[in-house]
């Protein structure tokens, strides 16, 4: 097309414009519209750092420190989100992280740890006193407890919780020990039974049979 041809085309294009004016103004509004979202995707691209992605390493068993550090190199934030008691992970290490390693996130994004306490929990030791035994060990291994021992005292009432100790100490209710300690109910042997009374003893008829 020569430059002359471009030029009428031009020419006419305006003059189409000009004479239809609603037409004109909706194809600009259409351009506007297609020029502000392209705009808002670059920005909010630029904005919320589009592409810019981390992945999560694995911290478990690692102690809060070194799972901090490592968690910093790839601009991950830690922070403790609880705690709980293990004895197959270390004290003070990491037992479980969310997210879960592998995940993909945005820097800055902050992993939620949580690490094996120092120490066991403590469990408040119910009243048990006046029960039977089987109820009191059954309770007690229900709360947690494992070394649970019985020692038979005399009693009038047989199989009947007496007291509850640990480590030669009377426990109160609500007395708080780790579920590790080791318990033990003291429970009724009841009353021994008597001698048979010498004149309740059965009457031999035929003392020739107790010797030859």
């Amino acid at each position: 097309m020569s430059r002359a041809s471009r030029l009428f085309f031009m020419k006419k294009v305006i003059e189409f414009f000009k004479r239809h004016i609603i037409i004109s103004h909706l194809l600009l509004m259409g351009v506007a519209a297609v020029v502000i979202v392209v705009l808002i995707n670059v920005f909010l691209g630029w904005w919320t750092g589009h592409g810019d992605v981390r992945t999560v390493p694995t911290v478990k068993t690692m102690t809060y420190s070194n799972a901090q550090g490592i968690l910093a190199g790839c601009d991950l934030v830690a922070e403790v989100a609880d705690s709980v008691y293990s004895e197959a992970y270390r004290p003070g290490t990491v037992v479980e992280q969310f997210p879960e390693p592998g995940s993909t996130v945005k820097p800055g994004r902050t992993v939620f740890l949580t690490l094996n306490a120092t120490t066991p929990p403590k469990i408040p030791v119910p009243n048990l006193v006046g029960i039977s035994l089987r109820q009191a060990q059954a309770a007690l291994r229900g709360l947690g407890f494992t070394d649970i021992r019985e020692k038979r005292v005399p009693s009038e009432y047989k199989d009947l919780v007496i007291a509850v100790k640990s480590m030669g100490v009377s426990l109160k209710a609500g007395t708080r020990l780790p579920a590790s300690s080791v318990i033990v109910i003291e429970v009724g042997e009841g009353k021994a039974d008597e001698e048979p009374d010498i004149e309740d003893a059965p009457i031999i008829e035929n003392p020739e049979f107790i010797y030859d």
